[in-house]
């Protein structure tokens, strides 16, 4: 217990650090955030796969293939849903849009905090999936993965929620705040599988799937949007076989 007690700590306070780091780094250029992102995504690619679907076919079976079946597609549609019903953050950065200048802008960043909290959620039930399965191998690369680009996801949500108006020390509780999903995340996850095996499979893709669609519907096309996409893809591939090592290796 004490270990996912760290671990879930260890996961939301990567995206603080990260917040840190990027008050000392606002500037950050387009295709330095692409890069990071997509060494992010092919490291979240990597965690998914190898750390949640392979080990939830493995749990079913071949005659329970379904349940990673059913997993990966339930925990895609749960996120989507989650994005359409999730209200706008005007509120709590404390701007108002009809006051503010980039109005438009405001709104773009707006949704990019949302969709960073919102994933932190299931990236958190992920992180407690992992060690509630018991194999603590496979805990560890997930919890790595997610700490890893919790980090720049932490950097990059400081300088556009500054350029908005937003306080300084508003913008790092939020983004502390995105953090404490993931904990809060990790916790449920882990409690979950442990009060019922037999779910562990389907949690196990259900998590996965959540992970693939974040990377697919969010990280991916936002690295793609700025004419990097191929220094993004390189890195995405870079992240991945990293993950690829470290998971022979631990």
């Amino acid at each position: 217990m004490e270990v996912v007690v760290l671990t879930a700590l260890g996961v939301g306070g990567a995206t603080v650090v990260g917040a840190l780091i990027g008050f000392c780094f606002q500037n950050i250029s387009e295709k330095t955030n692409d890069v990071i992102l997509g060494f992010a995504a092919g490291i979240m690619l990597a965690a998914a796969v190898l750390g949640l679907i392979l080990p939830s076919m493995e749990a079913a079976g071949k005659s329970g293939i379904w349940m990673t079946v059913i997993g990966i597609l339930a925990g895609a549609l749960f996120l989507n849903l989650v994005d359409k019903i999730t209200p706008h953050l005007h509120h709590l950065t404390g701007v108002k849009p009809e006051e503010h200048h980039g109005r438009s802008h405001m709104g773009r960043v707006e949704l990019f905090v949302m969709a960073i909290a919102i994933h932190n959620l299931p990236e958190g039930l992920a992180a407690g999936v992992g060690f509630g399965s018991g194999d603590i191998g496979d805990a560890v690369t997930i919890a790595l993965g997610i700490a890893l680009q919790n980090i720049p996801e932490g950097m990059i949500i400081i300088s556009p929620m500054i350029a908005c108006g937003v306080g300084r020390m508003r913008t790092f509780l939020i983004a502390a705040g995105t953090g404490l999903m993931e904990v809060a995340g990790t916790f449920i996850g882990y409690f979950a599988v442990g009060i019922s095996g037999a779910v562990l499979p389907f949690a196990l893709a259900f998590a996965g799937g959540t992970m693939l669609y974040v990377i697919s519907d969010e990280m991916i096309p936002d690295t793609h949007s700025h004419g990097y996409e191929r220094a993004a893809t390189y890195a995405l591939l870079i992240g991945f076989i990293v993950m690829l090592v470290m998971d022979v290796l631990i």
